[in-house]
């Protein structure tokens, strides 16, 4: 019996993606619910897993297709399955019942016992990228600690139990030698001198999405950009001073951002309209601070949001940007974790950034830039001293923003960071 394996729901507004590569090829044995293919949609990558249990008899779409949601693009056997289903446990059984001796004889250690509804419980429930280690590694995820977040077991807690698991004692048979690798691509020849060449890349669907999204933004909101710049002395000085009791007591790293997070909480309550938005005619204003921090991905940019962030600490904020950065990294961020949003925090800094101009992201009204950290020369009580400065930019929407309105929220802003103090007594 066939089943066919169909384009699974991707996510509100989102009809089609992209299928950007099997993991799985035709004759393949694969188990209920292991990712067999990834889609990449306008958001994010995520994977198909098998809806049944068999050999993969058939791919319908080709890698770098677009495909519907409903769309049919494997088709698996079921008649196909492996050892571990039902009927070779039945077949196992009878034959340790006509032969005694072998029921007394040890089972090799590379033969892996079926696993139990618990256990396949257990993997239903991790994440796509963990539940593929997990299946790749053959390791049991009832057995690993997890580090991540609430106890959840990361696909680094995986790696870890399959190496130490592969570096047992001396007892445990090695594991087959792997097939030899393929034979290298023959290089390109090298250029001859003054010759000239192109390459053309087809643009991801994620790198379209981001490009179409930017150039609406310019064509719909009217951009205006506000600058001004910020001592960080009270902030590095309270950062390193807290820093090693902040991560003792929270198990997380004190960072510049949630700094940057509450002073904006701060400022929008003197400044509400930089949170708002326009949907036709109509002015929306949020009595809650939805930030959406964005993250460098391998794939580009991607904006997750920490919702209610005025409500929460400062290990709350950094715990959910580590959360948030880990999951950028391993493509594993979901479409829920990155839809809303109702003021954007970015931060070029990191990469050595001076000064920008951030584009909005809709239909937000406001988006902070943040940029690097370079001692210069300020004036200060008549005298000339160094000082750690940051350059700090407001790009807003000047249909629902006045330039008062945005100066006074960047100047909050830069007093809450001047003054932390400010950001404990709610001034």
């Amino acid at each position: 019996m066939a089943t066919d394996v169909k384009v699974p729901a991707l996510g509100e507004s989102i009809t089609e993606g992209t299928l950007a590569q099997w993991l799985k090829k035709a004759g393949d044995t694969v188990a209920a619910d292991e990712p067999i293919a990834s889609l990449e949609t306008d958001k994010v990558t995520i994977d198909v897993p098998a809806p049944v249990a068999g050999v993969l008899t058939e791919t319908v779409a080709k890698e770098g297709e677009t495909v519907e949601v409903g769309a049919i693009i494997a088709r698996i056997d079921e008649s196909g399955k492996t050892a571990g289903t039902a009927p070779a446990e039945k077949a196992v059984e009878t034959t340790a019942e006509t032969t005694p001796a072998a029921a007394e004889s040890p089972v090799p250690r590379e033969e892996a016992p079926a696993e139990s509804d618990s256990d396949s419980d257990q993997i239903t429930t991790l994440s796509p990228a963990v539940r593929r280690a997990v299946l790749e590694h053959h390791v049991d995820p009832s057995k690993i600690k997890g580090t991540g977040k609430d106890g959840r077991i990361t696909k680094d807690d995986v790696l870890a139990a399959a190496q130490a698991k592969d570096g047992g004692t001396a007892q445990q048979p090695k594991a087959p030698p792997p097939p030899p690798p393929p034979p290298p691509a023959p290089a390109k020849a090298p250029a001859a001198p003054g010759e000239r060449r192109e390459e053309r890349v087809k643009m991801s669907r994620l790198r379209q999405t981001v490009a179409k999204r930017l150039k609406d933004a310019q064509n719909t909101a009217a951009i205006l950009t506000t600058f001004n710049d910020v001592d960080m002395s009270a902030v590095i000085e309270a950062r390193a001073r807290y820093k090693g009791m902040f991560e003792k007591k929270h198990g997380i790293r004190l960072g510049f951002m949630s700094f940057f997070v509450k002073a904006v909480a701060l400022a929008i309550r003197d400044v509400p309209s930089v949170n708002g938005s326009i949907e036709g005619d109509e002015i929306v204003y949020h009595d809650y601070l939805d930030v959406s921090i964005a993250v460098s991905a391998p794939k580009g940019l991607v904006v997750p949001v920490i919702r209610n962030a005025q409500a929460m600490s400062f290990a709350e904020i950094e715990e959910t940007i580590a959360e948030y950065g880990k999951k950028a990294k391993d493509g594993t961020l979901t479409l829920d974790e990155m839809q809303g949003g109702t003021f954007t925090i970015t931060n070029g800094g990191v990469f050595g950034s001076l000064f920008s101009t951030p584009i909005l992201n809709p239909p937000q009204s406001g988006v902070l830039g943040m940029h690097r950290i370079e001692e210069r020369p300020v004036a200060i009580d008549g005298e000339v001293v160094i000082r750690p400065m940051m350059y700090l930019a407001l790009s807003y929407d000047h249909r629902l923003v006045d330039g008062r309105e945005a100066v006074t929220f960047l100047v909050r802003v830069k007093e809450a960071i001047e003054d932390p103090m400010r950001l404990l007594i709610d001034l």
